[in-house]
């Protein structure tokens, strides 16, 4: 499946006349219902608080990335279907034309991706779940190259950010290359909700790009505590 990364670096507000052309919902439904088919099987996976989702309106999930099956617990398994931006090699070769069947964003993750952006607006003004990974690529789960394109779409869209803890999908196993080991354990901890509003401006997605950094060290740390993976 897929391998997600980050939303563009905020830069100058696309052109408010710009066509945007959003994924369809169907197509990430689809995803959701062939998730549990591909992963359950393979993996005990255990799911916490996937309350703290909306049930309606737009939300954006931030996720932490330290594995490759980050992307597919959130995209295959979350409450409510993704439209994830995953990073454009991904849809090279056959895996390309899977990926738009299942409704994912194709994401240039070396400059301001203007389609990609407009998609991902898209998908939020008509009420969808965008799913993000904020650092753009594996890492120890610090946040500590944190792009600022998640506050970007939040204060644009004024959509929520539930943080998404992927626990265990990091561990290398024997079996499959990077891929857990088959019937370890995942843990996939949704947390509260960070509301921040709109806004718009480099100092206000600075700022909103910081608040979200410290948020989602602190949720990878209390569902590490919480999963006793502390």
């Amino acid at each position: 499946m897929t391998t997600p990364t980050n939303a563009p670096a905020a830069g100058p507000a696309p052109s408010t006349t710009a066509v945007r052309v959003a994924p369809p919902a169907h197509a990430a439904r689809r995803a959701r219902r062939i998730g549990p088919f591909v992963l359950r099987p393979f993996w005990k996976i255990r799911l916490h608080g996937a309350e703290h989702v909306p049930a309606s309106g737009p939300v954006i999930l931030a996720g932490n990335h330290s594995g490759f099956l980050d992307g597919p617990l959130i995209v295959g398994l979350a409450p409510r279907p993704v439209h994830f931006m995953v990073k454009r090699e991904m849809f090279r070769g056959v895996i390309g034309p899977a990926l738009r069947w299942l409704g994912q964003i194709s994401v240039d993750r070396h400059g301001a991706d203007r389609a990609a952006i407009q998609a991902a607006l898209g998908v939020l003004e008509q009420g969808g779940v965008l799913g993000v990974f904020p650092e753009g690529t594996r890492s120890a789960e610090d946040f500590a190259t944190m792009h600022n394109g998640l506050a970007y779409f939040a204060l644009r869209s004024g959509a929520p950010v539930v943080p998404v803890a992927c626990l265990g999908a990091g561990a290398r196993g024997t079996t499959i290359g990077s891929l857990p080991s088959l019937r370890a354990r995942l843990d996939v901890v949704y947390g509260p909700p960070i509301d921040l509003g709109r806004g718009t401006g480099r100092k206000a997605v600075a700022a909103a790009s910081e608040q979200l950094r410290d948020a989602l060290r602190a949720h990878i740390e209390q569902a590490r505590r919480e999963t006793g993976r502390a």
